[in-house]
């Protein structure tokens, strides 16, 4: 049984505010020392699947220099499989930007195609979940199926945002919505498919028309399928599993990570959640500080007096004397300085807090109030920053002069223009 896997990589992923700024979703760190897109690669390798592609698309750079030849997951390898990461092209017929998932798979059928593999698992390369695929596709290949959706329950507010599936007592699917206004249930779609190849191969091929371009699995794919009578079933998945597209899903996420226990948990053994590692030096706490609840990565200081509660600290990170770090993310060499006070944050890397700055704040249960900093922004000191605020990438001083009052109220978005 040959199982090739392909992973869409290429989400812009404008939801994420400054996160995605210079990088692609999957690229955006998580976790202290990880990616988003570890996440994925681990769980094809921990499944034994070895011949995987990865399709990128948006600022690919980063991704691709983090995966490179894919040693840290063991797929620097050729004869079987190996990771090859293919991006669009521009070639002699109208190829171009991918249209949607499935005109991504389409337009590289030619390599999903060499090796000649039976199944062909389809995943994104934005979650955050653990998964063995080989259970998937056994359950796939017991049905009998055609294709199959991976499940799971969601709660009715948030329905809107899947496919949503309605499935018969067996499993088999009746009906599926892609993202309906009003969804008849939460029994949603993880956008993690299984194909046997001749069908995969045989849908992509189906001829497009205005009312259906079949470009995206979700809107045409799969419900042209079922309209032909083909057996679509639902792969019930009962772990843990979110899609970081949001910046209040995405800290939520790491706020999941220092519950306990933990709703993943990275201290299995059997089942690593491999990633490139920076040489560092060990964590440094000195006299007086205080660390609770917390991951702290390599490489990073807390200085004496600092306090340090339910948050993540990416490789290299500063805390100073006297600051303080409350709910909050913090991405690789941010330097927080002496007496400042972030909280409820995402600080993307290189960022710098000055003296005696308060940047974000805790709202009350039910207001997230999230604030987000864009990559190598420097906020000046004295300055407080309210919650629910946006900061672009790269701002210095100059740019918060507008403030005379040294207050960046509630909501503002600084040298950003995307979606909040």
């Amino acid at each position: 049984m040959k199982v090739k896997a392909v992973i869409l990589a290429g989400g812009e992923g404008t939801r994420l505010a400054t996160l995605t700024a210079k990088r692609a979703k999957p690229a955006v760190p998580f976790a202290g020392k990880y990616r988003i897109i570890d996440f994925t690669l681990s769980n094809c390798v921990n499944s034994g699947m070895f011949d995987v592609l990865v399709l990128t698309q948006y600022r690919p750079h980063s991704l691709n220099d983090h995966i490179g030849r894919g040693r840290p997951w063991d797929l620097d390898r050729s004869f079987t499989g190996g990771v090859h990461i293919l991006q669009p092209y521009k070639g002699r017929f109208d190829t171009d930007w991918y249209a949607g998932t499935a005109d991504a798979v389409r337009q590289n059928l030619n390599f999903v195609r060499r090796g000649r593999p039976d199944y062909v698992l389809i995943l994104s390369g934005d979650h955050i979940y653990e998964m063995d695929y080989d259970v998937l596709v056994q359950f796939h290949i017991d049905k009998g199926a055609d294709a199959t959706v991976c499940t799971i329950r969601v709660p009715m507010d948030e329905a809107s945002r899947y496919g949503i599936l309605d499935v018969e007592d067996n499993y088999q699917v009746r009906e599926f919505l892609e993202k309906p206004a009003n969804p008849p249930g939460n029994l949603a779609s993880m956008g993690v498919y299984v194909f046997s190849y001749p069908v995969l191969e045989q849908m992509l091929r189906v001829e497009p028309t205005p009312e259906r371009p079949m470009t995206d699995f979700g809107y045409h794919i799969l419900p042209y399928m079922l309209e032909q009578g083909m057996r679509i079933y639902a792969y019930p998945y009962g772990g843990y599993w979110i899609d970081v597209g949001t910046v209040e899903a995405y800290w939520e996420a790491h706020m999941d990570l220092l519950a306990s226990p933990p709703s993943l948990n990275l201290n299995d053994r059997t089942w690593v959640i491999h990633t490139v590692s920076e040489e560092r030096p060990p964590v440094f706490i000195h006299s007086g500080a205080r660390v609770q609840d917390s991951m702290i990565t390599d490489g990073s200081i807390i200085a004496e007096g600092a306090i340090v509660e339910r948050s993540v600290l990416s490789p290299g990170v500063y805390v100073g004397p006297n600051a303080v770090v409350r709910e909050s993310v913090i991405l690789t060499d941010a330097y927080i300085e002496a007496g400042a006070v972030v909280e409820r944050c995402i600080l993307d890397k290189i960022v710098v807090v000055g003296h005696n700055a308060h940047v974000g704040s805790i709202q009350q249960v039910g207001d997230l109030g999230i604030t987000c900093v864009g990559k190598n922004t420097h906020i000046p000191a004295g300055f407080t920053i309210g919650h629910s605020t946006i900061l672009g990438t790269d701002l210095r001083a100059e740019d918060f002069v507008q403030f005379a009052d040294k207050m960046v109220p509630h909501g503002t978005m600084l040298g950003y223009q995307g979606k909040k």
